[in-house]
C-alpha cells in the first residue's frame, strides 16, 4: 500500500524512470474511481486509461481498491490487442482506507523478444554469407537485425505481415517452417526459417515469431555449376559412346580388310604359279617348234609349209615366255604393295584396338565423374 501523502514523490520517481525501463512502461494514478494522472514511456503508450475516465470496478485497479491489497494480473491479447502485465497498489489515507490506486502497466514480452537485441547482432554475423533476423508479433514486424554482409531493405519495422510471408504461415500452423525463395523476391536466393514463440504460461498460445533469412548465393552457384557439369558430362559420355561404337566398327572393318589383303596375297601367289606354268609351256612349245623345224628341213619341199608353222610356234613361244617376267614383275609389285598395306592394316588394327580400350577407360572415367557430379549436386541441394 502507498500513502496518499507520497503521491508527489511517487510521480517524480515515475517521471525519472519512465524512459529507462526496457520495453517501456505506463504509470497510472487513480483517485476514487477516476484516472487522475498517467505517465508513459516514449516507446510504449497505449491509447487507453485516459485522465478523467472512470475505472472498471472489475479491473485490476477496481479490485485493488475494493480489496485494499496489491493485485497482479496478466491481461491477454484479446482484451486490448496486446499482452500486458499489470500491478495495482492501493493508495490509502491516514486511516489506511483505500481511496485510490497506483498502477503499473508493462508490455508482456516473450523472453526471446526481450533478448533479441542481445543475441541477434552477434549470431547474424556468424553465417558465412550473412543473415537477417526478423522478430514479429501476430500482425507486424517488430524488430529487424541484419548482418554487415546481407541486408533486406524491402522489409521494415512496422510492416504488416503478408499472407504469403513465412511468418504468417508459422502463425497459422503453429509449426516451424523452412522455405527456399529464389532471387526474384530479394535479389538473391535465400533460405527462410520461421519459428513460433509461445506464451510462457500457455504452450498452445502463439504470441510471436522469430524468422531467420540466410542468403544461399554460393549454394545456388554451386548447384548451377554442378548441374551444368552433369549436363556436360552427359553430353561427353554420349559422344564417347558414339566414338566407342565407331572404334568398334573400325576395328571390325580393319579385321575384314586384313583378311581380304591376305586373300590378295594368296591370289598373287597363284598368279606366280600360273606364270611358272606358262614359262614351262613356252619352253616346251619352243622345243617342239625347233624339232618341227628340223623335221620340216629334212622333208624338203614337202615340209616347207610345216616349217612356216613351226617358225610361228617358236615366235609365239618367245612372246609367251617374254610376258612371264612382266607378269612376275607386276605380281611382285602387287605383293610389295599388299605387304605394305598389310603392315599398315596390322598397325591400324592394333591402333583401333588400343583406341577401343582407351575409349572404354574414358567412358568408365566419365561415368565415375558423372556419379561424383550427381553427389555434388545433392550436397548443393542440402546447403
Amino acid at each position: 500500500m502507498v500513502s496518499i501523502k507520497a503521491l508527489k514523490y511517487l510521480k517524480d520517481l515515475c517521471e525519472l524512470q519512465s524512459d529507462i525501463i526496457t520495453g517501456g512502461i505506463l504509470y497510472l494514478i487513480t483517485e476514487g474511481d477516476i484516472f487522475t494522472w498517467r505517465k508513459s514511456s516514449k516507446d510504449f503508450d497505449l491509447n487507453l486509461f485516459h485522465i478523467g475516465e472512470k475505472i472498471d470496478i472489475n479491473s485490476v485497479v477496481g479490485k485493488a481498491i475494493k480489496e485494499n491489497k496489491t493485485i497482479f494480473e496478466n491481461i491477454p491479447r484479446s482484451l486490448y490487442g496486446t499482452r500486458l502485465s499489470t500491478i495495482a497498489e492501493p493508495l490509502v489515507n491516514c486511516e489506511g482506507i483505500a481511496v485510490g490506486a497506483f498502477s503499473i502497466v508493462i508490455p508482456k514480452i516473450h523472453p526471446v523478444a526481450k533478448a533479441f537485441m542481445d543475441f541477434a547482432p552477434i549470431i547474424a554475423e556468424m553465417f558465412p554469407e550473412g543473415s537477417c533476423f526478423i522478430l514479429t508479433d501476430l500482425n507486424k514486424i517488430v524488430s529487424i537485425q541484419s548482418s554487415k554482409k546481407f541486408k533486406m531493405p524491402l522489409l521494415k519495422i512496422g510492416d504488416q505481415l503478408k499472407e504469403d510471408f513465412i511468418t504468417a504461415k508459422v502463425i497459422n500452423s503453429k509449426q516451424p517452417r523452412v522455405e527456399e525463395v529464389d532471387s526474384s523476391v530479394y535479389g538473391v536466393p535465400v533460405l527462410v526459417t520461421g519459428y513460433p514463440l509461445f506464451d510462457e504460461e500457455n504452450s498452445y498460445e502463439i504470441v510471436a515469431t522469430l524468422c531467420i533469412v540466410i542468403p544461399k548465393q554460393a549454394a545456388s552457384n554451386l548447384r548451377n555449376m554442378s548441374s551444368n557439369l552433369e549436363n556436360s558430362l552427359t553430353g561427353i559420355s554420349a559422344a564417347i559412346q558414339e566414338l566407342a561404337a565407331s572404334a568398334s566398327s573400325i576395328h571390325t572393318n580393319e579385321q575384314q580388310l586384313n583378311h581380304e589383303i591376305k586373300e590378295v596375297i594368296n591370289l598373287s601367289e597363284e598368279i606366280n604359279e600360273i606364270s611358272h606354268f606358262i614359262k614351262k609351256v613356252a619352253d616346251e612349245t619352243k622345243m617342239l617348234g625347233l624339232n618341227a623345224a628340223i623335221e620340216a628341213a629334212r622333208a624338203g619341199e614337202a615340209g616347207k609349209g610345216f616349217g612356216v608353222v613351226a617358225k610361228e610356234i617358236r615366235r609365239l613361244s618367245d612372246q609367251s615366255k617374254g610376258t612371264v617376267p612382266r607378269i612376275k614383275k607386276l605380281t611382285d609389285n602387287i605383293k610389295i604393295k599388299v605387304s605394305e598395306s598389310s603392315k599398315k592394316s596390322q598397325s591400324s588394327l592394333s591402333s583401333s584396338q588400343e583406341q577401343a580400350a582407351a575409349t572404354e577407360e574414358i567412358a568408365a572415367s566419365i561415368e565415375e565423374i558423372t556419379s561424383m557430379s550427381e553427389e555434388l549436386n545433392k550436397i548443393a541441394l542440402e546447403l
